[in-house]
This record gives C-alpha cells, structure tokens and sequence, in this order.
C-alpha cells in the first residue's frame, strides 16, 4: 500500500449543480431511516426485555430482545440482494424513494404495537416481523444512498462525498438517543415503560414524509445515466458481484466488521454495561451516547475527506488497530463509575468508529466499477453486517455473562474484528477516480450527439 493517494491526472470534474442537494437528500433520508433504526435499538436494550418477552428471569428477556434485534440485520441480505439489483438495473434514485417508505411504515407499526399483556405471544411474533422489514429496508437504502451524493461529486473526492449516507447513523442515533432521554427525563419509569417510549416511534411519520419529499425531487446520478448512455447495464448484477468481483467483495465485507461491532458497544451494549454493572442510570449512558454522536456529526465527513488526501486503507487500518488498543483502556476508565469518564471513553470510542465508518463508504463503493457498484455494495454492506453488528449484542451479553461481569472477553472480541478488518484493507484497492472521469465523459459526449 502506498502512503499517499496519487491524484488522478485527469483534471478533477467540477462537481455538478445537483451534487449539494444530493449530499443534504442522501444525509438527510439516510439520518431519518437510522433514526427509525436508532430507537430500536435502544429500545431492544431498555424498553422491549420488560414489555415484549417477559420471561421471569431478566437476563432471558434480554437475550430474546437482543435476538429480536438482530433479526434486523440478518434481513439486510435480503435487501441487499432485492434493491442492489434494481438500483444497478433500473436507477439509484426510485429504489431509495421505496427503501424510505417501508422502514417508515415498519417504525410506525412498532409504536403502535400492543404488548404482550394484551395480545400474548402474537406481540413479539409481530415486533419481529416489522423488525424484517425495518432490515430489508436499510439493506437497500445505504448502496443507494451512498451512490447518490457520490455520483453527484468529484471522483477524486469521493471520501468526502460519499460520507454523507455515514453522517446517517450518528446523526439518526443523536435523534434517537435525545427524544427517548427527553422522554425519560420528564416521565416516570412507569409511564415511560407503558406509552412514553411510543411517542419516538410514531414521531418518525413526520420525519420519514419531510424525507420523502426531498427524494422525490432528486434527478438521477450522472454516472448512472452515463452508464445507461452505454448501454452497460447488467443483466443480472448479484451474479456478476459473485463470479467476476469475488476479491472486492471480500475486501468490502470484512472492512465493515471492526466499526459494526464497536458501534454496537458504544451505542446498544454500553447502556446494558453501565446500568447493570456499575449502576448508572439511563439517563448518565444516553447523554454519553449523544454528545459521541454529536463529535461523529463532523469527524464522518471530516475522516472521509482526510483519506482523499491520504491513503484511505492506511487510514482506516491504523484507525482499527487503535480501536484494539482502546478497548482494554475504556473499561478501565470506567470501573471508578464516573459519569464523566464514561462520557469521555463513550466520545473516543465513537471517534475512532469514525475514522473507520467516514471513509467506509468510499472504499467499499470504489471496489467495484460503476456498473456493479450497488449491487457489489449492497452485498458487502449486507453480508458483513450479519457477521458483525447483528450478532454483536447476543455475543456481548453472552460474553458478558460468561465472565461473570467482566469485560476481557468484550475486550478480545474487537480485537479479534480488528484483525479481520485490517486484513479487508490489505486485500482491497486504492481509488480509481480515472474510472468515473472516463465514463462520465464518453457519457457526455454520447448524450451531445444524440
């Protein structure tokens, strides 16, 4: 690996007049369906154990909420296979529009979802049914999304704008994380518990409508419509991804492995981590989560553009690597139980996720040419989050549990996902901005003639 990107001799494409809006629409849809996301997930660790599976022993139900949980992600092939293949076929821009409606319409659905006291067994069945479609949704939203403000920009920039589907997360977990504090703070636990934690559910009508309209108005990516000026679409790119990207597709999944699982510590564990082992409240760990997710809102793109300038592996691997030495030392700072030195471990660890999850979007996209990109995408984006975030909880816990408490296992756990990781950004290429340069002028000069 070399230590600096070369930039491309090419002169660089001076962004079109549709590549802000498209930055805002693929950063402003992608934050409102993590939103939808979000809430869950802190939902699945404090709210679903008590209302949805009541089994008698506290940490059973946990278990049973957290498989609930990753039944999200273990959806997401599904919709990694589904829309990678229409947004390669038919358009980046109408599979988005599609992915947006149905998490919505899943989160809504949850909110209004009677418990297991009034409906028995047929609530948690339901609760996982609308998590799969909460799954398959987001399995099709992120390629999407990710296309849609890189395609828009600078080839050579692509870190920069590619990381505003990886601004989403954080700043749909900050939504997330703040209405369920403000909902706990101002009602009691009981309350709370009965219908307050709703209330972030069926919010999310308004948000996913706002980010409709946005969508709707967007054109298609010019490196799409240069590709269909070619005549390059695939036939059948899933197929493609397998038999011709198989080395791409491996470098891309296991580049996600290290930051989907220690963005599962920081923003679902850690709530269980610190109100059953060192008696915070719910209260001290979600205003930790949201002033970690308030620094990701300008470390994403800031990493994203730091490795246009640099070599975007090296980046990444030294940030992995730094992530298996940090893990030890943030269970450490936390043992005296201060709610600042939980903060600050909180703040750090989600930096160093940054540094991984800001440039992700830009490797993983760039390991695929432009015909197969949101195919390729989509399944390594997909694949690997079943191996890293979905079981991520369950491993926790169980890891948790096994230790009696402790944290060593945790600790050798995303040691364990680093390694792996780096090793993705062994396997993986350097940016190619030459590639898009070329096609988007052959597609240019091909819509001039006609």
């Amino acid at each position: 690996m070399t230590s600096i990107n070369k930039p491309a001799k090419t002169a660089a494409r001076k962004p079109p007049a549709g590549a802000l809006k498209a930055y805002v629409a693929s950063l402003t849809g992608t934050s409102l369906e993590y939103y939808d996301f979000a809430i869950y997930s802190v939902a699945s660790a404090l709210v679903f154990p008590k209302i949805f599976f009541p089994a008698g022993d506290e940490f059973v139900g946990l278990l049973l909420s957290f498989s609930a949980f990753a039944v999200g992600y273990l959806a997401r092939p599904i919709g990694g296979v589904v829309f990678g293949r229409l947004g390669d076929k038919v358009g980046r821009k109408y599979v988005l529009v599609f992915t947006l409606v149905l998490i919505g319409a899943a989160t809504v659905l949850i909110g209004a979802l009677p418990d297991y006291s009034a409906i028995g067994v047929a609530a948690p069945t339901i609760l996982v049914l609308l998590r799969l479609a909460q799954g398959i949704g987001v399995g099709g939203e992120w390629g999407g999304a990710v296309l849609l403000s890189s395609e828009f920009g600078d080839p050579n920039k692509r870190g920069f704008w590619s990381s505003a589907a990886q601004i989403g997360p954080p700043a749909g977990n900050l939504m997330a994380n703040g209405v369920l504090a403000v909902l706990a703070a101002s009602l009691s636990n009981e309350v709370f518990l009965s219908w307050g934690w709703r209330v972030a559910f069926l919010a999310s009508a308004l948000l996913v409508a706002f980010g409709l309209l946005i969508r709707l108005k967007l054109e298609e990516t010019p490196v799409f419509k240069a590709i269909q000026a070619h005549g390059e679409r695939p036939k059948a790119p899933i197929k493609e991804v397998f038999t011709k990207e198989p080395k791409a597709l491996v470098s891309a999944a296991l580049s996600r492995l290290c930051p989907d699982v220690l963005y599962a510590l920081f923003t679902v564990f850690v709530a269980v981590y610190a109100t059953k082992e060192l008696g915070m409240t719910t209260g001290n760990v979600l205003a930790a989560i949201l002033i970690g997710s308030a620094f990701q809102l300008v470390l994403i793109p800031a990493a994203g553009a730091l490795t246009d300038r640099f070599n975007r592996r090296w980046v990444y691997g030294i940030a992995a690597a730094a992530t298996a030495v940090y893990i030890p030392l943030f269970f450490l700072m936390i043992q005296g139980k201060s709610v600042l030195m939980l903060t600050i471990g909180v703040v750090i660890g989600l930096a160093l996720h940054a540094f991984m999850y800001g440039p992700q979007a830009a490797f993983i996209t760039e390991q695929f040419p432009a015909r197969l990109r949101y195919a390729g995408s989509s399944l390594a984006y997909t694949l690997a989050g079943v191996i890293g975030g979905a079981v991520a909880p369950l491993i926790f816990t169980a890891l948790y549990g096994a230790a009696s408490g402790g944290w060593h296992l945790i600790a050798g756990y995303l040691a364990l996902t680093a390694v792996i990781t780096i090793v993705g950004m062994r396997l993986g290429r350097d940016p190619k901005p030459d590639e898009d340069l070329h096609l988007l002028h052959n597609g240019n000069t091909q819509e001039s003639r006609a």
